[in-house]
Parts: structure tokens; sequence; C-alpha cells
């Protein structure tokens, strides 16, 4: 098979692998936590604002980056972007205060930002139609096996080695994915249409609200996702006394089942011909699940029910990305993936600092119970399904 026509698979592996290691580095600064809270004394509210520096910095980078995949290319905005997140961590490897820690984190929240764009597009270029929504949900795997790599592998180098080590690491993981991401081949795309006064723009946000209100339930659904991915390692460790060898291990574990539960809501989608209607009952599932953990969150029960938060929580991500796609059509997908993540970065950011002083004030059982609140509200946001537009 020739460079000008790959392997889609191929493509998807590579798109794979640049978004697990952006997503390893940007993972790191949570599962810091731990080792800054219990052992060198930083309160939850200043932990938890180094933890939102890399959502930061992606959520205000992404629109660009759709742009400048809509205008150049996948290949060369993860290449960029992957180089950008190598020069941050090895940046953060440098940091002397947690303040400089914080800012090199941002960079590579910045750099990482082109992944998600670049890879989707990769998925939505090179895969057809009836394959997409697994495709997709097989790409979107490479979010919570990273996490998952990062909760491994950060706290238990950090309680060997130190911060700095495990820093070191991730560093490395980025830069390799930087010189792989040159291997990219960036799929055709169709003769953009000539528009007429008749036909009108071909801005997919104009005139109607299908975008918008996936966006914003998405938005609301990375509430769970979050508070799940931030803070269970700490809950494991703090409030039910695990070492943090089992509670990493039961993190990582978690987000390999999640990573399943991605993939498989992906094939029933195809299954279906519905990316929102799955959409809509991992929502219901999401409410349902957090409630149950802000209950029991205190019991043995209340593990079985944050494995099971990890898994449903994150599920509905591949679901909506190819909605979006499908429905912003092919000039405009690399756009509306910035939109759509500049949102769920946005919720992303503010949820560490905010947990973190719900949980100092009131436990964790009314952190998980008001998180159930908000995904109730994303239920009744997600749209009908609408025609795509490719």
């Amino acid at each position: 098979m020739t460079r000008s026509t790959p392997s889609p698979w191929m493509m998807l592996a590579i798109g794979m692998f640049g978004q697990l290691a952006g997503t390893l580095v940007v993972s790191t600064p949570p599962f810091l936590i731990p080792h800054l809270h219990l052992t060198e004394d930083v309160d939850l509210v200043s932990a938890g604002a180094l933890a939102a520096a890399p959502a930061v910095g992606t959520m205000i980078s992404l629109v660009a980056w759709g742009a400048i995949v809509d205008r150049y290319g996948e290949r060369l905005a993860m290449v960029a972007g992957l180089a950008l997140v190598s020069v941050g961590a090895a940046g953060a490897f440098t940091a002397g205060s947690l303040s400089a820690l914080g800012t090199w984190f941002f960079l590579c929240g910045l750099g990482a930002a082109s992944t998600n764009a670049a890879s989707g597009r990769l998925v939505i270029g090179w895969f057809p139609a009836r394959r997409r929504g697994l495709a997709m949900g097989i790409r979107q795997t490479a979010l919570p096996l990273g996490v998952g790599a990062a909760a491994l592998l950060v706290p238990n180098v950090v309680d060997g080695a130190g911060i700095r080590p495990a820093i070191l690491t991730v560093a490395l993981v980025a830069a390799v994915a930087t010189l792989v991401a040159l291997a990219i081949v960036d799929p055709p795309r169709p003769d953009r249409p000539v528009l007429t006064p008749a036909a009108g723009s071909d801005n997919p946000y104009r005139g109607e609200r299908t975008l918008v209100r996936i966006h914003l339930a998405s938005a609301l659904l990375v509430v769970p996702q979050y508070a799940i991915w931030t803070f269970m390692l700490l809950w494991l460790i703090d409030g039910h006394h695990w070492s943090t060898t089992a509670a990493s291990t039961l993190v990582a574990f978690t987000h390999v089942l999640s990573a399943g539960g991605r993939i498989g809501v992906g094939w029933w989608s195809d299954h279906l011909g519905s990316r929102l209607r799955p959409m809509r009952w991992v929502a219901i599932a999401a409410t349902a699940v957090m409630l149950g953990l802000g209950l029991f969150e205190a019991s043995p029960f209340g593990i079985v029910l944050a494995v099971a938060a990890t898994v449903i929580t994150v599920a509905d991500n591949g679901l909506a990305f190819t909605a979006v796609a499908e429905r912003a059509g092919p000039f405009w997908s690399g756009r509306a993936f910035g939109i759509q993540n500049t949102g769920q970065y946005l919720t992303a950011a503010v949820v560490p600092p905010i947990l973190g002083a719900v949980v100092s004030a009131a436990g964790y059982g009314w952190a998980f119970g008001c998180v159930a609140v908000i995904a109730a509200a994303a239920v009744f946001l997600i749209p009908k399904d609408a025609a795509p537009r490719r």
C-alpha cells in the first residue's frame, strides 16, 4: 500500500498514540496530588489548581488547532502540537516551584489540544460512515488509556524516586510520539461546494441548535468524568486507607475497562445508526452511578460504584465527537472539534479546584452527589438525531 493510500487502521493507531502521549502528560498533575497533599502539605485547592493548569492550556487553544487542521491538515497540527508538549514536559522537569510547574504543564496543555482535532479528523477522513462509530470509539480509548497509564506510572515513580523522574518519563513518551506522528498521511477531502445565495452558508451553526446542544451536554458530562479522574486516587488513599500501589493499580485497571466501554458504545451506535440515543442513555447511567457513589462513598460498595463510574462517565465522548463531526461536515469538523473540546476543557479546568473545596468543606459524598445533579441536566440537553452533512 502506497503512502498516498495508507491503511486507515494504521492512521488510527498513529493518531491514538499521539493522543495517548498527550493525555499521559496532561494527566500527570492530578496524580501528583496525593504526594503534594499528604506528604508536602499542599492544600487541595492549590493542588487542584495545578491539576487544572493543562486543561486551561488545552481549552484556550482548541479552536485554533481545529482551524489549523481544517486549513493545513492533520499531520502538521499533530507534529507541532506534540513537539510543544515535549518542550513543556521538559520544562516541568526543571521546575523549582509549584507555580512554575503549573506554568509548564499549562504549555503542555496548549500542545496536547492539537491531538484532539487531528486524531478525530483522521478517523472521519479515513473511515466510512458505517465504521466511524467503532473507529471513533477505538480512537477515544487513547484518553482513558493515557489516564490509566499516568495513574499506574506517576504516583509509583514519585513514591520511589520523586517528582522529577516521573515527569522525565512522560516527557520521553511525548518526544517519541512526536517522531511517530511524522508518518501521518492527511486524508483526502472532497472539493468544497460553490455556495450560492439560495444555498446559503456552509456554517453548520447557522440556523440550528443541534451542535450547540451537543456541545453543552458534553461539557456537563465532563464534570462526573473529571471528578472521578481527579479524586479517585486520593479518595482511595485518604478515605479508604489504601496503599499508593493498590490504589493506583485499581485506578489504572478501571481506565482499561473504560477504554473497552468506549469501543462498545461506538459499536452500539453503528448498529443503531444513531450517536445521540446511546449518548442519552450514557448520561442517565452517569447520573445514577454518581448519585449512588455520593450515598455510599464511605462503604466498600462505594468502591464498586467508583469503578463503574470510571467506565460510564467517559463512554459518551466518542459518541459526541462522531455526532459533531458528521453534523459539521468536512470543512467545519476541525473547528467544531475545537469548540466541542473548548466547552469540555473549560468545565474540566474548574472541576478540580471547586470539588477540592467541596471535599475539604463537606466530604467526598457531597462532592459526588452534587456531580450527579449536573449529569442529570445533560440528559435534557442532548438533541434528537439530525441528518449528517456527509
